[in-house]
């Protein structure tokens, strides 16, 4: 381990959207639970309950970030998360974290190009993003559960 990550320890970040249906939070807990497997503590954060203090997002060595399809574009919670990250992108521990994402629409998934283009910039995307159209079956859980394994091997 580098010197930050034995400062701020071991610790994966969940940051999400979910609201009505659930379906992005239901992604979000099995993407966790493929983190957790790999003895990462996990913080999960609901970008529609509160606003992500921005400082503390270098304090993780992994994040996976997970939104719904709204316009063919993210929630404006994870959109307001990339205008935070960008004021403070320049400070320590900002970039080049391994990031997992997650996504889920009614129909269509064109979130896809512009989610991955937004995250690209602030860090490495481990794995392909993990696509819901409506609620999550177990194809997709099974997945997202995947996908946390792989972001957790890119924390080592």
């Amino acid at each position: 381990m580098d010197g930050f990550s034995e400062k701020h320890g071991m610790k994966a970040l969940v940051l999400y959207h979910s609201q009505q249906y659930g379906n992005t939070g239901k992604m979000a807990e099995a993407v966790a639970e493929g983190l957790k497997e790999s003895g990462l503590q996990v913080v999960m954060f609901n970008t529609n309950e509160d606003r992500l203090d921005i400082t503390t997002f270098p304090h993780y060595r992994v994040a996976a970030v997970g939104t719904p399809d709204y316009f063919s574009y993210v929630a404006g919670g994870i959109k307001t998360f990339m205008d935070d990250w960008y004021i403070h992108r320049n400070e320590e521990g900002m970039t080049g974290k391994p990031l997992a994402l997650f996504y889920s629409h009614g129909g269509g998934g064109r979130v896809r190009e512009p989610f991955v283009n937004l995250l690209k910039r602030v860090g490495t995307v481990v794995g392909d993003p993990v696509e819901s159209s409506g609620a999550p079956g177990e194809a997709v859980l099974k997945k997202c559960r995947d996908l946390g394994r792989k972001l957790a091997e890119a924390a080592k």
